[in-house]
């Protein structure tokens, strides 16, 4: 398996370290900016005298940032709260997380966290169809996308760079239905692909582009907002990530570490990400107002052992279609 470390050892020389208080807890995340700061701030305020500072950055760039760190036997943080379960199954295989078999899981399904118990899912982020509202089309499908009528009015956030559309394409392309072709069909039709879900949300909001595939939270968030923005889970089903936070076996604050999982899933934690305009992963504690009453959301059955052996390999050939 083409593991993370081994990917981008040849750019070590490009590692940046971070210089941290010998007691603070070190926190890698891929939140949104505001949402980081937003959960570190309500942490402390659940434990005084605890310190966190913050590395912040898209999934894929701050995995490549900690292959590089471990690659150098220098690894920074203590705890991760990145996009998804397969860049952590990656982790894991390497030996880089540290179970946490006390962890306090209940109210959460069995498919939201690790059975070894070495990361678990903080709430739960769909991906699906964003369109401005001056759009001549309604999507329904996923292959709507593909018709005459989208043709060069579609966006979609770079694998390369956001783990939840990293999880989109291993999803699609190991189905049936969609596979490879898909994505070959959403290239001829005009697709392109910007950084992150940010850049997706701001092109359609703004009418650069009609249709954006995009995570559920910001679009409605968006919408509610009045931004003139529509959202479509897809017939197919939509894929979802779970955000799932994780101590690393490397940790040099492992009790404090600790105590920021246990904040992430306190039913505190988990009303915070409700807040935010999350699904949390702990249903009994709400839905955010955002999601129609009454409203089926059809999550993907992906296998994530097969994902996490056809990842890489899908991101070196979307790249190939896309452009890096």
């Amino acid at each position: 398996m083409k593991t993370i470390i081994g990917k981008v050892a040849l750019g070590l020389a490009a590692a940046t370290f971070i210089t941290t208080s010998a007691h603070a807890l070190l926190l890698y995340t891929s939140q949104p900016e505001a949402d980081a700061t937003q959960t570190v701030e309500a942490f402390k305020q659940a434990n005084p005298g605890v310190e966190v500072e913050i590395f912040r950055s898209g999934t894929s760039d701050l995995l490549s940032k900690l292959a590089a760190e471990i690659a150098a036997g220098n690894p920074q943080p203590d705890v991760l709260l990145i996009a998804d379960a397969v860049s952590m199954e990656l982790l894991k295989a390497d030996g880089h997380l540290m179970p946490y078999p006390e962890a306090d899981v209940s109210g959460l399904e069995e498919t939201a966290y690790d059975a070894d118990r070495t990361y678990f899912g903080s709430k739960l982020i769909t991906t699906g169809i964003a369109y401005n509202t001056a759009a001549p089309e309604k999507p329904e499908s996923w292959k709507d996308l593909t018709g005459e009528a989208y043709k060069n009015l579609i966006v979609m956030p770079s694998p390369l760079y956001s783990g939840a559309a990293a999880y989109l394409l291993a999803g699609f392309t190991n189905r049936d239905d969609l596979g490879w072709d898909y994505f070959e069909s959403l290239k001829e039709n005009g697709l392109v692909t910007v950084q992150g879900n940010g850049a997706v949300l701001r092109s359609v909001a703004t009418g650069e582009k009609a249709y954006g595939i995009l995570v559920d939270f910001m679009a409605m968030n968006a919408k509610n907002e009045g931004s003139p923005i529509g959202f479509v889970f897809p017939e197919e089903g939509v894929p979802a990530v779970t955000e799932p936070v994780a101590i690393m076996s490397s940790a040099k604050n492992v009790e404090e570490a600790k105590k920021f999982v246990d904040f992430i899933l306190s039913d505190e934690g988990q009303k915070l990400a409700l807040e935010q305009g999350y699904l949390p992963a702990n249903p009994s504690v709400g839905q955010p107002e955002w999601l129609p009453e009454g409203t089926q959301v059809n999550v993907m059955q992906i296998d994530i052992d097969a994902v996490v052996k056809t990842i890489d390999a899908d991101k070196e050939r979307f790249s190939q279609i896309f452009g890096g």
